[in-house]
């Protein structure tokens, strides 16, 4: 399981490395702890779960809920220096961080992350499905099955999981918002199954939104174009990387920063009347849904 950062508009991939690598290995690195953000206390109080927030578009989510006053939960794989990363950006922010490693896909994992959550903060306010992977195929004749399914279940069955587990201790005024791509609009050659799995999510924020409406929970959902996260040079050749997000009319791809605000909008008192909704920062691409 990784960040769930879309590696889209660039040239098909040519290989499976999947690993997400780490963020400070990263030349250059991201802009993705919030730096220039300022915050007004748009989510004062409020406890956050962030998942894949050991970096990339997760880690700077986490550094913007922080300094709105938020106390935040990170929950990742297995990268435990960039968690600490993450963790101390939340903490320099004045509030609380709770790092919970761990499968998603695992039900038992979810189960003890959510519980680790209620015992450190005795609430839950927002949660951000976001953590995701991607397996790279050019023929799509060669994805087998076994990982088909085993990028639906990190995807799309470990978000059904959590927000099952988290929605009872919601309450009216709560929000859910979850990461899908623009790859779920536009479709992406060599990310079949990906993409599949992020129209998937479409499809589940916009029918859960309407379950929901009634509770006042709302459910939204972010998807980005092409952003620069440890999991591009991670996944694609270096020739590749070169190129990344030069097809887009900006002509280059997005910082994690430059993505974050559009969770913080949606989880604030601003967006009261949006659910059921996609936010689109793609560097200008223009999509139909």
């Amino acid at each position: 399981m990784c960040p769930a950062d879309d590696p889209s508009n660039t040239l098909p991939p040519q290989h499976q490395d999947t690993q997400p690598g780490r963020q400070g290995d990263m030349q250059p690195p991201p802009e993705a702890e919030a730096e220039r953000y300022r915050g007004n206390a748009r989510l004062a109080g409020k406890v956050a779960i962030v998942t894949g927030g050991d970096s990339g578009i997760g880690r700077a989510v986490a550094a913007c809920f922080a300094k709105e006053g938020a106390h935040v939960a990170v929950l990742y794989l297995e990268e435990d220096e960039d968690a600490e990363a993450t963790r101390a950006l939340v903490e320099e922010a004045g509030v609380q961080c709770l790092t919970f490693a761990g499968d998603l896909g695992d039900p038992a994992v979810v189960a003890g992350a959510v519980e680790a959550v209620l015992q450190r903060f005795g609430s839950i306010d927002i949660l951000v499905n976001n953590a995701a992977e991607q397996h790279p195929v050019k023929d799509f004749t060669e994805l087998p099955l076994s990982q088909v399914e085993r990028t639906f279940r990190t995807n799309v069955f470990a978000m059904f999981e959590l927000t099952r587990t988290v929605l009872p201790h919601m309450k009216e005024g709560s929000c859910i918002i979850n990461t899908t791509s623009v790859t779920a609009y536009r479709g992406s050659p060599g990310l079949v199954d990906y993409a599949s799995t992020k129209g998937a999510i479409v499809g589940f924020t916009r029918s859960l939104a309407l379950q929901l409406a009634d509770k006042g929970i709302r459910v939204n959902a972010v998807a980005p174009g092409p952003v620069w996260t440890p999991l591009i040079p991670s996944t694609f050749t270096a020739e590749e990387v070169s190129h990344f997000g030069s097809k887009v009319p900006m002509k280059r791809p997005g910082q994690p920063d430059e993505i974050a605000p559009c969770y913080v909008f949606l989880a604030s008192q601003d967006a009261s009347y949006m659910s059921g909704q996609v936010l689109h920062p793609n560097g200008g691409e223009v999509v139909n849904g």
